[in-house]
């Protein structure tokens, strides 16, 4: 598909640029500088959304003419949001609270031409299933991932497979970062030529 402007992924993340690469369009990867707290006072989706959005709009910034998409992850246990762990302790943790639990994982996406004033945000809801899980086996598997830049402390399109017991969603790629169902919708309803 070819597109009407130039398309930037506002992102660092390897994961994000891997996804868009599978849609063989040209992009260009800029890392927007938001500060990625999240508001304790809305609901983990909602934040997704937001942050999302913040990407976006941040790299408008200097790219107004541009198509800019914009993702983002959070993972919610029993309501708390767990974010990306940084290191084994943390990631130990994380998945030892996960241990034959259901944790949702909701990733938002913005795609934004600021010039043109169109703005067109979703959030799509996974469940993740944990498997129980032994110490030793979170031990081996983040001694092998090593996941400590994902929220929830694996890596889906990994080993992180296998700590599941069934996963329920309506676009895999979700999982692992960027929604790209609803994203070839947005960009082929609004920015195809």
């Amino acid at each position: 598909m070819i597109y009407s402007k130039k398309i930037i992924l506002a992102s660092s993340s390897k994961y994000r640029k891997q996804l868009l690469e599978r849609l063989d369009i040209q992009f260009d990867c800029v890392s927007p500088n938001i500060d990625e707290s999240t508001n304790p006072n809305i609901s983990p989706k909602k934040n997704a959304v937001e942050l999302s959005i913040k990407k976006a709009k941040e790299v408008a910034k200097t790219n107004p003419d541009s198509i800019i998409i914009a993702s983002d992850q959070l993972c919610s246990l029993n309501g708390k949001i767990l974010g990306k762990p940084g290191n084994f302790d943390n990631a130990f943790k994380q998945l030892k609270d996960s241990s034959g639990q259901k944790v949702k994982f909701y990733t938002g996406l913005c795609v934004l031409h600021q010039e043109s004033e169109k703005m067109m945000t979703h959030c799509d809801t996974t469940t993740v299933y944990f498997r129980e899980l032994a110490d030793q086996q979170i031990t081996q598997y983040l001694h092998k991932d090593k996941p400590y830049d994902c929220a929830g402390s694996f890596k889906a399109e990994s080993l992180g497979i296998c700590l599941f017991k069934k996963i329920k969603n309506t676009d895999p790629t979700a999982l692992i970062g960027l929604p790209l169902i609803k994203l070839c919708q947005i960009l082929n309803s609004n920015f195809a030529n």
